[in-house]
């Protein structure tokens, strides 16, 4: 075994229960990990900015990722008792401090608009986008620890089943590429493999753990979620490579050894999470 797959292997055993073990905890531990990620992502994220030549504010960018999931677990906790226009007013004392950075620090010369977009967006992708997570772990319909957890995984496991599939299924077959330019290995055939994979599988997973925890959907409602978990999956890989394919990088970071960096593990996430979130709450689960 190779020196890079051991190191895979030895993340994914310590990284896997202890994810697991912290979704189920939820609350605080739940959104102090998000904040982590959201910082070492948008991190990322800058640094990539970096190598396009552009100035991130890095103060307020960071500030304001890590402030994200921990704000957004204060509002779910507080039951209403946070009036959500406070949430507002943070986020323009944010953008005004970010502005108010660029203003002091950045001549005209120094592309202050790209830098304070970057910073925005940034934050925003890799800080916001992995908050949805929480009322997933703590929806509105009072589920039990373990019964959120379960749900969790939900679009976890099938976005984590469709890219293997879909490895696997370009690999396989071959044929026309999905995406030539930005992602010269990925290919239709494994874009399909990978969608009917979790076509099947969220039904599966609805029937065998979901069930278990008295979580009843119809099968096309699960068989509509892993679908369209598989499609918008595939895209948040895809557009993360357009980001590094940019500025000429194979990975965004290092912070996963073996495995690459936040922004390489959780670039289907970003899309899959705020989509998960959209279509439970549609079939009135959460």
């Amino acid at each position: 075994m190779s020196p890079n797959m051991i190191r895979r292997v030895a993340v994914a055993a310590v990284g896997i229960p202890a994810a697991l073990g912290l979704v189920y905890l939820g609350g605080w531990p739940l959104a102090g990990l998000l904040s982590v990620l959201a910082v070492a992502g948008t991190l990322e994220f800058y640094r990539l900015g970096l190598k396009a030549g552009l100035q991130p504010l890095m103060g307020p960018g960071l500030l304001g990722a890590a402030a994200m999931p921990l704000v957004a677990w204060g509002f779910l906790s507080s039951a209403g008792s946070l009036e959500v226009g406070w949430i507002g007013v943070a986020l323009a004392g944010w953008i005004l401090l970010s502005v108010g950075t660029a203003a002091l620090r950045l001549a005209p010369t120094d592309r202050p608009l790209a830098a304070v977009g970057l910073t925005l967006f940034g934050a925003l992708y890799a800080g916001g986008l992995p908050v949805f997570l929480l009322p997933l772990r703590h929806p509105s319909t009072g589920l039990s620890a373990g019964a959120a957890t379960a749900l969790v995984f939900l679009p976890l496991v099938v976005t984590w089943v469709c890219d293997s599939l879909a490895m696997g299924g370009g690999g396989v077959v071959g044929g026309p590429k999905l995406a030539p330019v930005l992602s010269p290995n990925k290919t239709w055939a494994g874009a399909i493999s990978g969608s009917v994979g979790a076509l099947v599988l969220a039904p599966l997973y609805g029937a065998l753990v979901l069930a278990r925890f008295g979580i009843e959907h119809a099968v096309w409602q699960l068989a509509i979620f892993g679908l369209a978990i598989s499609v918008m999956g595939q895209a948040g890989d895809v557009c993360e490579s357009l980001f590094k394919r940019e500025v000429g990088v194979k990975d965004s970071g290092t912070f996963f050894p073996g495995h690459g960096g936040v922004l390489d593990r959780l670039d289907s996430l970003y899309w899959v999470l705020p989509t998960s979130v959209c279509l439970l709450r549609l079939f009135g689960t959460i």
